[in-house]
C-alpha cells in the first residue's frame, strides 16, 4: 500500500513538472564583456590618450541584452536603454563582424529571423539554425540561484588582426591575403532548472538555459531572470527589412566594410586633426 502511494505522489509531481515546464515564460537579462588587446605606437599617441582610449573601447564592448524565452521560442536584443554612450573628443570607427539588433529563434522549427540594422538599411535575414555539437561536462558552479553544468563545443573562425589605424598611417586592409583560420573554445554553462535549450545571441542547443558563454575573447552572462514576469509580452518574429539568406548578408557585410575601410583612409588623408579605426578581431 505504502508503494502505491509513494508510485501516485512521484507520477503527480512528474506531471505537474511537465505541464510547468510547458506553459512557463521568462525573461534573462545579460551583460557582455570583451577582452581587447591591442598595442598601441606610443610615438604616435599623446600621453595618456592610449589608457583613455582603451578605456573608452572597454565601454563600448560593454552591452546589455534581454532574452525573452519559452518553450519554443525566443527574441534578444539589446537593452537600448542603457546602451554605452558615445565616444567624444575624438572620432572612432570601429569595424567588427557580426552583431544582432532583433535576434528570433524558433526551436521548435529550427530556424531563425535576424532582424539587423546595417550602413543605414534594414535586413530581414532568415535560415536555418545550426545545430551545435556540444560536448556536456560533469563539472557544475552557481550562477545565482541556479546550479549549472558546462559544455564545450569548438568553432573555426577567421583570424582578423587586431590593430588601430592612426590618420591612415597604418593599412588594416587583407584585400590581398588569403585568410587565416584558428580552432576556438566556447565554453557554456547552463541549468536544467529552467528546461530550455535557449540562449543569449547564437547560443542554443543544450538541456538547459545558457547563462553564461566564453568564446576566448566575449563572455556573455546572465545577470537576472524573471520566470512567468507579471507584465510579460508575447515573443514576436521580427518582419519587416530586406529578406535574404545569412550567406548573401555575409557577402554584402564584406563588400560594404572593404568599401567603408578604403573610403575611411581616402577621407583620412585629407581631414586635419586624429582619428582612429579601430578592428577588433575574433
Amino acid at each position: 500500500m505504502k508503494l502505491l502511494v509513494k508510485l501516485i505522489i512521484v507520477s503527480t509531481l512528474l506531471l505537474v513538472s511537465k505541464v510547468s515546464a510547458q506553459d512557463f515564460q521568462g525573461e534573462a537579462t545579460y551583460k557582455s564583456k570583451r577582452k581587447i588587446d591591442i598595442k598601441l605606437d606610443s610615438t604616435q599617441i599623446a600621453s595618456g590618450a592610449a589608457e583613455q582610449m582603451m578605456e573608452m573601447l572597454k565601454k563600448q564592448f560593454e552591452r546589455t541584452y534581454i532574452l525573452k524565452f519559452n518553450k519554443e521560442e525566443s527574441i534578444y536584443k539589446e537593452d537600448e536603454a542603457i546602451s554605452p554612450p558615445q565616444p567624444s573628443g575624438m572620432q572612432v570607427v570601429m569595424v567588427t563582424s557580426g552583431g544582432s539588433d532583433v535576434l528570433y529563434k524558433n526551436l521548435k522549427e529550427k530556424r531563425y529571423t535576424n532582424q539587423n540594422e546595417s550602413f543605414s538599411k534594414l535586413f530581414l535575414i532568415k535560415d536555418d539554425l545550426q545545430d551545435v555539437a556540444w560536448t556536456l561536462e560533469s563539472e557544475t558552479k552557481n550562477i545565482g540561484d541556479y546550479t549549472c553544468f558546462k559544455a564545450t563545443t569548438t568553432r573555426e573562425v577567421e583570424i582578423v588582426e587586431s590593430g588601430i589605424s592612426i590618420n591612415g598611417d597604418k593599412d588594416l586592409s587583407t584585400a590581398d591575403k588569403a585568410p587565416k583560420m584558428k580552432e576556438i573554445t566556447i565554453t557554456a554553462w547552463y541549468t536544467p532548472q529552467i528546461p530550455v535549450s535557449a540562449g543569449p545571441g547564437n547560443y542554443h542547443g543544450l538541456p538547459g538555459l545558457i547563462l553564461e558563454v566564453n568564446d576566448g575573447s566575449e563572455t556573455v552572462i546572465c545577470s537576472k531572470i524573471v520566470i512567468n514576469p507579471k507584465n510579460a509580452s508575447s515573443i514576436v518574429e521580427p518582419d519587416k527589412g530586406k529578406e535574404l539568406t545569412q550567406e548573401a548578408y555575409d557577402k554584402i557585410m564584406e563588400k560594404k566594410l572593404k568599401e567603408m575601410e578604403e573610403r575611411f583612409r581616402s577621407n583620412d588623408r585629407n581631414r586635419d586633426g586624429e582619428s582612429f579605426e579601430i578592428r577588433i578581431g575574433g
